[in-house]
């Protein structure tokens, strides 16, 4: 399923980094916070990975 906003990409990928090891989960916030404690590594590479041209800065 890919990204259907800026943000929702840009927080996958932050939880995508945290659950790698590459970020320490203690700074997720939010979405990515959640994000990370819920999805597969698999889940988050997917909407990671979701080209950011043409999405909305955030849905409505």
């Amino acid at each position: 399923m890919p990204a259907k906003s800026k943000a929702q990409q840009k927080a996958a990928g932050a939880a995508l980094a945290a659950k790698r090891g590459e970020a320490d989960t203690k700074d997720l916030y939010g979405a990515a916070k959640d994000m990370a404690r819920t999805m597969t590594e698999g889940e988050l590479e997917e909407l990671a990975a979701t080209p950011r041209e043409g999405l909305p800065e955030k849905k409505d």
